[in-house]
C-alpha cells in the first residue's frame, strides 16, 4: 500500500530531500546536502550544476533507504528559480559554472534595453526588467561562452534552470521540461499564452529549441530508476509558488512571506492576472489544467544576511541573533540596507550596496545584528505597503529565519498586522509533496489539502503608532541615502 511521498528541494545553498508520510501527515525523515557558491568578480553569483546534481541524487538515495519502492508514490521537486544552467544534450553535463539568480553581471545590459523594450517585457510576462530574471544570463552565456555557440550549431544546446536540469538527469536525458511557474520567471514566458514568446525569444536572441517544453505544475513529468524500480516524478514547482501552495493560500488574498536565503512575499490573485507597480505578475501554480496567478514581491537577500554575520564572525550561530537583538532596548537608530546583490523589489536597483545607516560610538554589535534582523521585517513592509490595506488580513511566515521570535514580532509591529507560523515549517517542501500527491492519487482536491494546514504560533502588533511612523521614517531615510549614491 502506497504511503509516502519523496520530495526534493534544490534550494541556493543546499539540497534536501524529504520522505513524507501522508496518513500521518509528517515528514518521517529529512536529509540535506551544502553545495558551493563561487564569487569570481563582484556582485557576480555562480555554482556547479553537476555538484548540486551529484548532492541532489545522494541525499534523495538516503532519505529513501529501507523504503519499497511500492509504498512510494512518486516524486515531487521544487527548486531554486532564475539560476541559468547550460547543458549538453548529449552528455547531460553543464558545461558552464550556472548563473545563480543573485548573480548581477547582466546589470548593464537590462539597464540600457529601451523603456518602450522594458514596458513590453513588462505587459507580456509580468517581471520588471531586471537581471534577477533567467533571460539576460541565457543571452550572457551564448554571447560569451564559445563552448555553448558551438553546442548550439550542433543541435546538443540546452538552455534552463535547475528543475529542467534535474529533471532531465533524474530520466536519463529523456524528458527536457519545466513548469509554468519556472518558465514565468525567466522573462520570456507569456502569462496569458503560458507558452515562449516569439517576440522576446528573438529580442534575447534566444531560440525554442534550446528551452524545455512547458508542463503544468502537478503532473506525471517522467520516470527515474536512480531508486532502482521505476518511480513516477510526479511534479515540479518554483520554490517560492511551492511554499505559497505549503501554506495552503489557495483564495484570493491569501498570502505567504518566506524568510531563506531571500525574503519572498506572494499574494494569491486567483485566476486573475493582477498588477501593481514596481511588483511582479507571476504563476502561482497550474492544477489540472487551471493556473492560478501571484503578485510577488523579491527581497533579495535575507537569510543569506545571517550567514554573512557568520562569515564575518559577529554570531557563532543563527540562533543567537534573537537573544542579541532583544539585549537593546531599540534599534539605536542604526539600519542596515540589505543591498548585498543590489535592491530588488520595490526598489529595482542592481548599483546599490549594502550599508549601515546611522553608526555612532555607542553603536553596538548587538546593535548591528538587531539591524539585519530589522532589515527584513522593512523590507516586508515596503512590499506590502503597495497592496490596498484592507486586501491582505493575515501574513503566514516560512523559512528559516522565521524561527526567530524576534524577528516575527517585530515584522508584525511594522506591519500592524497579524503573522502565522504553521506548525509545518518546511512549507517549501510541503509544497512540493502536495503538488505530487494530487497527480499521484495522494490527495484528491486543493480543498482537502487545505484542511492539513495547522497553525503552531501566531504574532499581534504590539507596537504603537507613533514609534512605527518613527522607525519607518528612519529606515526609508537611510534607504533613501544609499539609493542617491
Amino acid at each position: 500500500m502506497k504511503k509516502y511521498i519523496l520530495a526534493i528541494d534544490e534550494g541556493t545553498t543546499s539540497c534536501r530531500a524529504g520522505l513524507f508520510d501522508v496518513q500521518k501527515n509528517q515528514f518521517t525523515r529529512i536529509k540535506s546536502a551544502k553545495f558551493n557558491l563561487f564569487y569570481p568578480q563582484n556582485a557576480w553569483v555562480e555554482f556547479d550544476a553537476n555538484e548540486v546534481w551529484n548532492a541532489q541524487k545522494d541525499i534523495l538515495i538516503d532519505v529513501a533507504n529501507g523504503v519499497k519502492r511500492e509504498e512510494i508514490f512518486g516524486i515531487g521537486i521544487t527548486n531554486q528559480r532564475e539560476s541559468a544552467v547550460a547543458w549538453d544534450r548529449l552528455t547531460g553535463k553543464a558545461i558552464y559554472p550556472a548563473i545563480c539568480w543573485q548573480c548581477r553581471r547582466t546589470a548593464d545590459f537590462c539597464d540600457n534595453i529601451s523603456e518602450e523594450q522594458k514596458k513590453l517585457i513588462k505587459q507580456k510576462t509580468g517581471l520588471i526588467t531586471d537581471p534577477y530574471f533567467s533571460a539576460s544570463k541565457f543571452k550572457w552565456l551564448y554571447d560569451n561562452i564559445p563552448q555553448i555557440k558551438e553546442l548550439a550549431k550542433q543541435n546538443r544546446l540546452c538552455f534552463g534552470t535547475m528543475d529542467s536540469f534535474l529533471i532531465y538527469k533524474f530520466t536519463k536525458g529523456n524528458v527536457f521540461a519545466t513548469d509554468t511557474t519556472n518558465a514565468s520567471r525567466t522573462m520570456l514566458f507569456d502569462l496569458k499564452c503560458l507558452d515562449w514568446d516569439d517576440d522576446l525569444l528573438a529580442f534575447f536572441k534566444i531560440k525554442r529549441e534550446w528551452l524545455p517544453i512547458i508542463i503544468s505544475s502537478s503532473e506525471i513529468v517522467g520516470t527515474t530508476d536512480l531508486l532502482g524500480e521505476p518511480l513516477n516524478i510526479c511534479s515540479v514547482i518554483g520554490d517560492q509558488q511551492s511554499a505559497l501552495v505549503g501554506q495552503c493560500c489557495f483564495k484570493k488574498g491569501m498570502a505567504k512571506n518566506t524568510y531563506g536565503t531571500g525574503c519572498f512575499v506572494l499574494v494569491n490573485t486567483g485566476p486573475n492576472i493582477e498588477e501593481i507597480d514596481k511588483l511582479v505578475t507571476t504563476v502561482a501554480y497550474t492544477v489540472a489544467g487551471k493556473t492560478t496567478y501571484a503578485i510577488e514581491g523579491s527581497v533579495l537577500n535575507a537569510g543569506s544576511l545571517v550567514e554573512w554575520l557568520l562569515s564575518i564572525g559577529l554570531i557563532s550561530e543563527p540562533a543567537e541573533t534573537e537573544e542579541m537583538a532583544c539585549s537593546e532596548k531599540d534599534n539605536g537608530e542604526v539600519y542596515l540596507i540589505p543591498a548585498f546583490t543590489g535592491l530588488g523589489a520595490p526598489y529595482w536597483d542592481s548599483s546599490a550596496r549594502g550599508a549601515f545607516i546611522g553608526l555612532t560610538r555607542s553603536t553596538t554589535k548587538n546593535h548591528l545584528v538587531r539591524a539585519v534582523l530589522e532589515s527584513m521585517a522593512y523590507s516586508t513592509y515596503d512590499l506590502l505597503s503597495l497592496f490596498e490595506s484592507k486586501y491582505i488580513k493575515e501574513l503566514r511566515v516560512d523559512g528559516g529565519v522565521a524561527k526567530n521570535n524576534f524577528l516575527l514580532q517585530f515584522q508584525s509591529d511594522i506591519l500592524n498586522m497579524k503573522i502565522k507560523l504553521p506548525k509545518m515549517v518546511e512549507s517549501t517542501l510541503m509544497g512540493a509533496v502536495y503538488m505530487a500527491g494530487l497527480s499521484s492519487g495522494a490527495y484528491i482536491s486543493l480543498n482537502e489539502i487545505g484542511t492539513k494546514w495547522e497553525l503552531n504560533k501566531d504574532f499581534s502588533p504590539e507596537m504603537k503608532n507613533k514609534e512605527r511612523k518613527f522607525l519607518l521614517d528612519g529606515w526609508h531615510n537611510a534607504v533613501n541615502k544609499v539609493l542617491k549614491n
